[in-house]
């Protein structure tokens, strides 16, 4: 009986058991929030993560191994691997890899700004300036309030010499986001354009939105010495040496070591005709800047007009050396060569004169002159003939005032060629200006090029001339060697003269700065 009876109990509790194993489970909007499952990530996406913490460890190799596996899961369709992958490139120098890359993004996301951005930066690193610009104008749609699309366009436009252009985008940038290499980037446009009080304006500003930046403190230091010394260069272009040598103190105390300046502070001397002082204060620009053509070209044309010849020589072959494409450099190299009496090396030197110089009327003039002395008649005359097409070209195309001694040679050297005295530039002649000129004024050069950079701030204008009589036979009473003589009477006096040597007119316009 009592058996019986836990048996009967012993099967309730296996059926209470079974009903428990079968109550269902609680349903999942019942779970508490922190029982929720983690969502799983695409498998595109799912390594991102370490490619990025690989990337900016700069562990560029473990990087491109998970790179590999990724794409290799994902069949090269993972948009993330393929970028930083393309950056890696980049860095390592492979610049056409990395651009190929950067467009399989832009395919794969073509609204991605950012893309678009990458394939631009490749495009510019190429040199494919133009290409490069149209991808950044493309980015400027998709996003237009990227201060960095509308910077970059704007250095496309700089390499592209758009420079109206270039100011528009980077002004555009400032408005969007003020940034300093945005300033030193307008600010060096201005310079190109040579502009220097708006490029001082400029960093004037960026000095007051970032007054701690060492880089623009120095430049615009820099460019308030430029301006101080094309004040002083204004002022001794016009003949104000005095005035031009207070300025120059000025930037000596800032700059004691610069070039241009001891190059300037030596033709204000030069201009004073103290030409040892000249000489001092150009030789130590030379040590300052040993490559700079014009600087020799000026230590030349000092010791030309001193008579120190073989110094002379030795600077203006120099000269030539860095700058063998101008013409003026071997006209008073043949002056220098015809005063060491080595007449036939003059006469080739002058050959290349007037092959280069295609505007200087004088270096045929002085040529026609050196062929007359020594009996070439018919050669003086084409060079003659030339160099009155040359003055009648620039007659013509601007309204010049030609120096009345230049002239004055021209119409005894005529004269002697009995081809008459009627020249090109008479008109120019009977302008009073001209024989009121101070050797600083002189015009006698100002047909030329400016020998400086789009720095340059002012030319030092002389002349000078020399003669020589031949000795005329008195049988012949009309002879090359008694027209020579009135041919040579005439001696420039703006300069202090050369004595001996044939009868050679210079006229040497010297460049004073070049300021990078």
């Amino acid at each position: 009986m009592t058996s019986g009876r836990a048996a009967v109990g012993g099967a309730k509790m296996a059926e209470e058991r079974l009903a428990t194993r079968r109550t269902p489970l609680p349903s999942a909007k019942s779970q508490k929030p922190w029982l929720k499952k983690a969502a799983e990530f695409p498998i595109l996406e799912k390594q991102n993560w370490l490619i990025h913490l690989h990337y900016i460890r700069k562990d560029y190799e473990a990087c491109k191994a998970v790179i590999k596996e990724q794409l290799q899961e994902t069949q090269g369709l993972c948009e993330y691997a393929i970028y930083v992958q393309a950056l890696i490139f980049r860095l390592e120098g492979n610049i056409q890899e990395s651009l190929e890359l950067f467009q399989r993004c832009a395919i794969l996301n073509p609204q991605c700004a950012d893309n678009l951005k990458q394939v631009a930066r490749s495009l510019f690193l190429l040199g494919k300036h133009k290409a490069a610009s149209e991808v950044y104008t493309e980015a400027a749609k998709l996003d237009q309030k990227d201060w960095e699309i509308c910077h970059n366009l704007g250095i496309c436009y700089i390499y592209m010499k758009q420079f109206s252009k270039a100011q528009d985008q980077l002004h555009q940038a400032l408005q969007l986001n003020r940034h300093v290499l945005t300033y030193i980037m307008l600010g060096k446009i201005h310079l190109l354009a040579g502009d220097l009080d708006k490029a001082i304006k400029v960093y004037k500003t960026a000095v007051e939105f970032s007054p701690e930046n060492t880089e623009l403190l120095t430049t615009l230091g820099l460019l308030y010495l430029q301006a101080i010394l094309a004040a002083g260069s204004m002022m001794q272009t016009h003949g104000d040496f005095d005035v031009a040598l207070t300025k120059y103190r000025v930037v000596a105390c800032a700059v004691p070591e610069s070039p241009p300046l001891w190059n300037n502070i030596g033709l204000c001397f030069f201009g004073k005709k103290k030409y040892v002082a000249a000489i001092s204060c150009l030789k130590r620009a030379n040590y300052l800047a040993p490559f700079d053509w014009k600087i020799l070209y000026n230590l030349g044309l000092v010791h030309l007009t001193m008579q120190q010849y073989a110094s002379a020589f030795h600077f203006l072959s120099a000269a030539i050396t860095f700058q063998p494409k101008m013409g003026e450099l071997y006209m008073l190299l043949a002056v220098t060569l015809t005063n060491l009496e080595d007449v036939e090396n003059a006469k080739r030197v002058y050959a290349a004169a007037v092959r280069l110089d295609k505007c200087n009327p004088l270096v045929n003039l002085n040529y026609a002159i050196l062929l007359y002395m020594q009996g070439e008649r018919g050669a003086a005359l084409a060079q003659c003939q030339e160099m009155e097409e040359k003055v009648r070209l620039l007659r013509d195309n601007s309204s010049l005032e030609f120096d009345s001694e230049m002239v004055e040679m021209a119409q005894k050297l005529r004269a002697a060629l009995q081809v008459g005295e009627a020249l090109v530039w008479t008109k120019q002649v009977e302008d009073p200006k001209s024989k009121h000129q101070t050797p600083s004024t002189s015009k006698a050069a100002s047909f030329q090029q400016s020998l400086g950079s789009n720095q340059a701030l002012g030319q030092a204008m002389s002349s000078a001339a020399t003669h020589r009589k031949l000795p005329s036979d008195p049988a012949q009473g009309d002879s090359p060697g008694s027209q020579a003589s009135g041919l040579g009477a005439k001696v420039c006096s703006r300069l202090t003269g050369i004595p001996g040597g044939y009868l050679l007119l210079i006229s040497a316009s010297n460049a004073v700065l070049c300021l990078a």
